[in-house]
């Protein structure tokens, strides 16, 4: 089966104001013979000025995350409808931060993702282990737990990734090894031909901890690497397309 065009999404988490929009831009002008498929999460607040302002380019835009329900009475959350309604053609779920910060559950992901599925958007589901699961011996356990807990049934037939992110990594200037990587992402791809078949050897697994243009390549070129989820280096332009043409 040959390798799934390689994906290469940022984060802004919780950053992001309309000037930030014109580093957007430079991204969609800088992707000249780019052959990965890339994206921009930008805060809800953002999501449709930046699909209006990326219209017609090749940049993808994704929500960071999104409720269960279609609708009702739930004050502060964005239904995935309203993303897609927005603009939005992905959407980041279980992310680290959401399951560590807001308690959300493998079973809690897996709502999200059908929600998602609902309105038509292709879900980037997140799993990774903690320090301490590291240290105790049980990443590829844990990770092996997370994909089968987060991502129901009725993903199959449709698009969607996997992204790694050891939590240890993100924002702390830490990375894995290569090897150790490799083996967390082999186990990934084990457990999501298990659970979907040969649809699972097509399914981009993303890495994410850290990512920076001076790691890219080394990273994006690993085994069973499809490609990256970019955190901080997603908000200058020229640091992603670093990243992006490192792929």
């Amino acid at each position: 089966m040959p390798a799934p065009t390689p994906l290469i999404a940022g984060n802004w988490k919780m950053n992001g104001l309309v000037a930030s929009l014109d580093e957007a831009r430079g991204v969609a002008a800088g992707l000249s013979g780019v052959t990965a498929r890339v994206a921009l999460c930008p805060p809800a607040t953002l999501v449709e000025r930046m699909s209006r302002a990326l219209a017609g380019t090749a940049v993808l835009v994704g929500g960071q995350d999104c409720d269960a329900r279609e609708s009702g009475a739930y004050t502060g959350d964005v239904a995935a409808e309203m993303l897609f309604d927005a603009g939005a053609t992905m959407v980041i779920l279980g992310h680290s931060e959401r399951r560590a910060g807001h308690g959300e559950t493998d079973a809690v992901v897996a709502d999200k993702v059908r929600a998602a599925l609902r309105a038509g958007l292709e879900p980037i589901v997140c799993v990774g282990e903690t320090l301490d699961e590291r240290r105790a011996g049980q990443a590829l356990a844990i990770v092996t737990e997370q994909v089968r807990g987060s991502l129901p049934p009725e993903l199959a037939g449709h698009a969607f990734s996997v992204a790694y992110e050891p939590v240890w990594a993100i924002g702390t200037g830490l990375t894995p090894t290569i090897a150790e990587i490799e083996e967390v992402h082999q186990a990934i791809r084990t457990a999501l031909m298990g659970a979907f078949g040969g649809e699972g050897g097509g399914v981009p697994i993303l890495y994410g901890g850290s990512v920076k243009p001076t790691n890219a390549a080394e990273i994006l070129h690993a085994a069973e690497v499809g490609g990256a989820l970019v955190g901080g280096a997603s908000l200058k332009a020229a640091d992603f397309l670093g990243i992006i043409r490192a792929a």
